[in-house]
């Protein structure tokens, strides 16, 4: 059976900066690590946030050579640990710049990517616009990375909304299912919680969701509130508005104590959409 891990979500606001957004992690990885974290994940975006995607492009580089990625790999080596980077702005081999999630070993390996499939393409109530298709390509597979714990299932912020994604990761076999996220502070306040334990509770898994927060570049906010959630539904730690970390200790067996006693996984059903026949 999995044993016990302690996973910590690191909290941050990104800007224009990339310097001063590595330092930010860092000092925040290495804090979670001193209070005993095995896992720490950092949001969606942790390491550059511009306005433009002229901006966003010139940033984006190669893993090989991406200064970000290095880094965390380095810190993952130094320190021990697993690292999930929320989300780098990375050019792939066709030259394509896709947000983009890694999963890193103790030995600095990358063990698993995977690219943002739902891109937040929308019109908020607000009257703002977003179209993160305009600085991305998305991705195409879902992807459950193997850790010590089992498996790790990788959404990025908006996949949030679409729950066949986190229901086929886990009935692929993943256990824990992380949201990295920028999530904006328009929606936020009504919808970051409720989704979370949602997935949590739709797929009996433990969802770690570490966010942005605060005033990033003109008028862009994030939400904050990172949070940790149980297979219940029922929120273990959770952020405030400022950077910062949160930790939890989780029970992996819990997640087959929730599947054995409300098997909704295993229970779902073929149906056609109709009326009932005569």
């Amino acid at each position: 059976m999995p044993f016990p891990v302690r996973v910590a979500c690191v909290q941050t606001c990104a800007t224009p900066d990339l310097e001063q957004n590595l330092s930010q992690a860092e000092a925040f990885i290495r804090q979670a690590t001193g209070q005993g974290a095995s896992l720490v994940a950092l949001p969606e975006a942790f390491d550059f946030l511009a306005p433009t995607a002229t901006e966003m492009h010139a940033y984006a580089l190669p893993e090989e050579s991406h200064l970000a990625t290095l880094r965390l790999k380095g810190l993952a080596r130094e320190l021990s640990i697993w690292i999930l980077a929320g989300s780098v702005s990375t050019r792939s081999g066709d030259g394509a710049v896709v947000n983009r999630s890694l999963v890193i070993d103790p030995e600095g390996a990358i063990t698993a990517r995977y690219d943002k499939i739902h891109l937040f393409d929308v019109d908020l109530p607000d009257g703002g616009a977003v179209r993160e298709s305009d600085f991305y390509r998305p991705g195409e597979r879902a992807v459950v990375a193997d850790t010590p714990w089992g498996g790790l299932g990788l959404t990025i912020c908006y996949d949030v909304r679409f729950p066949q994604l986190h229901r086929a990761l886990a009935e692929a076999g993943a256990g824990i299912l992380a949201v990295p996220a920028a999530f904006s502070s328009v929606t936020g306040p009504l919808h970051w919680e409720t989704l979370l334990r949602a997935r949590a509770i739709e797929t009996g898994s433990f969802v770690i969701a570490p966010a942005q927060c605060g005033l990033h570049y003109g008028e862009r906010r994030s939400h904050g509130q990172s949070m940790i959630i149980d297979p219940w539904g029922r929120v273990l730690a959770e952020a405030g508005d400022e950077v910062g970390v949160i930790l939890a200790d989780l029970d992996l067996d819990e997640v087959e104590r929730f599947r054995a006693a409300i098997p909704s996984l295993a229970k779902g059903r073929a149906f056609a959409l109709g009326e009932v026949a005569a």
